[in-house]
């Protein structure tokens, strides 16, 4: 699968740093766009998002730091959206909710690409990822939903949470409390099947489900809606939680892998709860699990030491 994506350093050591770390992770680089940097990002630079963990009683705190990003400097035309579907046949296209609401750019990029995407065939999914920090000073609320609703259009593959469904695209979760202290399944499953009725272009919906009794106490599940089925999966109550950052992309990234690899809304739905779980065990948001281990979980394995 070809990807695209814009750093912000034009130096060669640095650039080469960052393009063998990228190799790593499998990605393909071809299509990395660099940015001339200026020494000390007065006008371009990477972005960061610094997290406290939280523990206990004390919930985790997020800030990120993405102005000046080359990222949310993109526009509409920047990308060559006809050679990475058409050329390369690219066959899934990931986006989310956080990039759209980068900047007063942003959005317009987001659109032409699921656009451009479903002209050549292209699955589409996309992450809601509401956070109200980003977009508070673009428009708020009320932007989020105007441009997450336009965006829905294209998607064929939507996942969020209870707070990102409600926020992003305006449906309300019946029999949960401020708090969400209590995640009724059933009241999912209508907000899900409300949202596959205006948006019938819908093929997956999926949710997490998360309920917080401490920061490093979580119970924690995911439900997926496929063709009018809905698959739950297997529900881990009371996980210990290192750094929860990660654990909805993880479940984005699983279930996406078991929808590309099995063709199973079932088995995937519990590809990406699994990968979820594991993702929060370690520090920082990107996973340091491995498929073997994915596939130990979700087959009942336990954490015996492994030698």
């Amino acid at each position: 699968m070809s990807t695209a994506t814009v750093t912000a350093f034009a130096d060669n050591e640095v650039g080469h740093l960052i393009e063998d770390f990228i190799m790593q992770g499998g990605v393909d680089t071809r299509f990395i766009q660099w940015v001339p940097y200026d020494g000390i990002g007065r006008t371009v630079r990477n972005g960061l998002n610094f997290t406290e963990r939280g523990f206990g009683i004390r919930g985790a705190k997020g800030v990120p730091d993405r102005g000046n990003t080359a990222a949310s400097a993109l526009k509409k035309g920047d990308i060559d959206w006809d050679e990475i579907f058409g050329k390369y046949g690219a066959r899934w296209l990931h986006t989310g909710g956080i990039y759209a609401a980068l900047s007063d750019t942003t959005p317009e990029v987001v659109i032409e690409a699921v656009t451009k995407a479903k002209e050549y065939g292209t699955i589409v999914s996309y992450d809601l990822n509401y956070r109200p920090s980003l977009w508070k000073s673009i428009g708020g609320l009320e932007r989020a939903q105007e441009v997450n609703r336009e965006i829905a259009r294209h998607v064929d593959v939507m996942i969020g949470n209870e707070e990102d469904f409600t926020a992003c695209l305006g449906f309300e979760i019946e029999g949960t409390d401020e708090n969400l202290t209590e995640l009724p399944i059933e009241g999912f499953k209508k907000m899900i099947s409300n949202a596959v009725s205006d948006f019938p272009n819908f093929k997956v919906a999926a949710t997490t489900l998360r309920s917080v009794k401490t920061a490093t106490i979580n119970s924690w599940g995911a439900i997926c809606w496929h063709d009018g089925t809905f698959y739950e999966a297997i529900h881990r109550p009371d996980l210990e939680i290192l750094d929860r950052v990660g654990g909805g992309d993880s479940f984005a990234s699983g279930l996406i892998y078991g929808l590309m690899s099995t063709d199973d809304p079932g088995a995937a739905v519990n590809y990406g709860a699994a990968h979820g779980a594991l993702a929060m065990t370690t520090p920082g948001d990107t996973t340091q699990a491995t498929l073997a281990e994915v596939e130990k979980l979700i087959s009942g394995g336990g954490a015996r030491v492994d030698r």
